[in-house]
């Protein structure tokens, strides 16, 4: 029997969250294969959409891929916001918002959710994002047990406050620490 193996990486922005599509439109993105030679029956756990970028665990292990997929493991995101975002509209992400998920209404799961203090320490983008001269942003966390598509994008949004850039640096107890976009790490395993 082969041995699984486990990844964690760095996902860029503007990189998919898969290998390849077949989808003509798609053929001149960027892949995760691009970032390391993955072997065979490698898969993403969870996805981070194209303008997302932050840590991404990859696996050749379906039941690992299930557990970390499900809602007993914590996903911590970075999100700047456009505007000095509000004590009330803080209180309604923590909980629950309603959004659009595959046509119909879906109202969010109780969350954690606070302003960061300080700037987070995240690497350089290559990602034009607005300044203040155009208004103020600011940084909030947004820990989440669920992961519906978009989901943080469309919490913001709900509450008047739209992400302008998005990074996950926590799932579980693993932290991106001062990983730089397109880094891969091998490890034994995903969780403690």
């Amino acid at each position: 029997m082969c041995k699984h193996r486990h990844f964690i990486i760095y996902k860029p922005y503007r990189f998919l969250s898969q290998f390849k599509s077949n989808d003509s439109k798609q053929q001149k993105k960027h892949f995760l294969g691009e970032l390391h030679d993955f072997p065979e029956g490698t898969m993403a756990i969870g996805r981070l959409d194209e303008k997302s970028e932050g840590l991404l665990f990859l696996t050749t292990n379906g039941q690992t891929s299930d557990y970390i997929n499900s809602q007993k493991v914590e996903k911590e995101y970075y999100a700047q916001v456009d505007g000095d975002i509000t004590l009330e509209a803080i209180e309604q992400l923590k909980q629950g918002v309603e959004i659009g998920f595959n046509g119909k209404k879906y109202k969010t799961k109780p969350c954690k959710v606070f302003k960061l203090d300080a700037l987070p320490e995240l690497p350089e983008t290559t990602q034009k994002i607005r300044d203040d001269r155009h208004g103020p942003t600011c940084w909030i966390s947004v820990t989440l047990n669920e992961g519906k598509f978009r989901q943080v994008r469309k919490m913001t949004s709900a509450v008047g406050f739209p992400t302008l850039r998005l990074a996950r640096v926590r799932i579980g107890n693993v932290l991106m620490g001062s990983m730089q976009p397109g880094d891969v790490i091998e490890v034994s395993k995903l969780l403690r």
